[in-house]
């Protein structure tokens, strides 16, 4: 427990860190007093969140190849196999970029964007965009870090850069007078910042990433896109489910949507616990499963339950508690304030089943069943979260969608729950694939490995 808890603190304050900078670099725009300014990034950030995505999930891919050879004895390969990772990531969003950038003003167009603010927008993503690919780099760089046990150092990647940016963008849209350009150029520095010190932790001062060689990126191509495929596809869950309950809550108004949208940053910044879990404790599950230490990989999947159990209910006594002054803060009234109560009494108590959803992901992701966190997230969020938020809102009006959106989480959650957990549990006895066919595995020795 106290491994799990360390690794996704520090997964956590690095996430949250993230929501807070990236918050900071809207508020510098909106001083600058045009709304379209504002809103340009508003459908940026929505065209890059799917790209994002994708490198999310070649991070996971790459996590759980790496931790593996590590719970195996081979660091030498783990070493090979993050070098190659981050060579494949290079060019899958070096793809993924070129795409969005060619394509740039249709995307915008298709997600409402008119006018001056659709040519802002598409500009935004011509600047930004490119640096996905230094993004891949300190993505997977954090992966073999995090892989190996050093989450602070995970950690520090995204604490120091944010601290980066938080100093340039007042600098470049202000005293350079560069306004949304400078925002632009200010996430392209943060983007280059994550690369340089992913470097310099994992290569330099660490020595987890080998030069990729053609050997090894052959060798890995399977296993990795067999991970990534899904893990991507998981990702891609959310802003889809987020999407559909939008469309719900439009019909009760703007200040239902915005409450919606206060609902929305809410989430992320206080469960951000949660949301770093599943990152954290995929390099745990990959280790213990190389090194054949089935008793460990139980105990993680237990511990992590029992961690977003207590996360959940500290976080909702806070918010209850809280709720008077957060609809005060936003000027919340009427229905706004109705759906941000129904967040704070209900919705928050679905993150229960929401955290374990995520326990059971990292598992399958990380144990060889990638396919079924796709399944399950699809489920929640493309097939169930719809009908009962629809549901539900026929009855209590915009409270309903949250409602809807916790009873489709706690359904879900608890299935996702129990499948993982009696997938772990037949795990006694059977020893991991190799992840490299040229080279046989290793019979383990409990005695020559940390305790993961």
């Amino acid at each position: 427990m106290g491994h799990v808890v360390r690794m996704t603190a520090t997964g956590a304050m690095g996430i949250t860190f993230v929501f807070l900078v990236d918050a900071a670099n809207l508020l510098w725009v909106s001083q600058l007093g045009d709304p379209q300014l504002v809103a340009a990034i508003g459908f940026a950030y929505a065209v890059q969140f799917f790209s994002v995505s994708v490198n999310v999930g070649l991070m996971i891919a790459a996590t759980a190849v790496i931790s593996r050879s590590i719970g195996e004895g081979r660091r030498d390969q783990a070493r090979r196999q993050a070098g190659a990772g981050i060579a494949i990531a290079v060019c899958v969003m070096a793809l993924v970029a070129a795409v969005i950038v060619v394509l740039r003003h249709q995307l915008v167009d298709l997600a409402g964007a008119e006018g001056e603010t659709a040519r802002l927008a598409a500009r935004y993503l011509a600047i930004t965009v490119p640096s996905l690919l230094p993004m891949a780099v300190s993505l997977i760089c954090s992966g073999a870090l995090r892989a190996e046990g050093f989450g602070a150092k995970a950690m520090y990647i995204t604490l120091l850069s944010g601290l980066v940016l938080l100093v340039l963008d007042p600098i470049l849209i202000f005293w350079l007078e560069w306004g949304l350009d400078g925002a632009a150029i200010g996430l392209v520095l943060f983007r280059f910042s994550l690369m340089g010190l992913g470097l310099y932790y994992a290569v330099h001062q660490c020595g987890l990433v080998d030069r990729p060689r053609l050997r090894t990126l052959r060798n890995i191509s399977a296993p990795f896109i067999a991970v990534a495929i899904p893990a991507v596809a998981t990702q891609m869950s959310t802003p889809a489910g987020n999407y559909i309950l939008t469309i719900v809550m439009a019909q009760f108004g703007d200040d239902a949507v915005a409450a919606w949208a206060v609902v929305g940053r809410l989430t992320v910044v206080v469960f951000g616990g949660i949301f770093a879990l599943s990152g954290a404790i995929g390099g745990i599950f990959g280790q213990n499963y190389g090194a054949g230490q089935m008793d460990r990989v139980r105990s993680t999947y237990r511990d992590a339950l029992l961690f977003c159990l207590c996360y959940t209910l500290v976080a909702w006594a806070l918010l209850y508690a809280a709720t008077p002054l957060v609809v005060q803060v936003f000027a919340l009234d009427g229905q706004g304030a109705e759906v941000l109560r129904a967040f704070t009494l209900v919705g928050v108590g679905g993150f229960v089943f929401i955290g374990a959803l995520f326990v059971s992901n990292a598992a399958f992701n990380s144990l060889g069943k990638p396919g079924r966190s796709t399944l399950v997230n699809w489920i929640k969020d493309g097939a169930i979260s719809w009908p009962a938020a629809a549901g539900f809102a026929a009855l209590f009006g915009a409270p309903g969608v949250i409602y809807g959106q916790a009873a489709a989480g706690a359904a879900m959650g608890l299935i996702a729950a129990i499948w993982g957990w009696h997938y772990v549990a037949r795990l006694e006895g059977q020893p991991p694939l190799a992840l490299d066919p040229a080279h046989p595995r290793p019979y383990p020795n409990p005695d020559r490995h940390r305790r993961r």
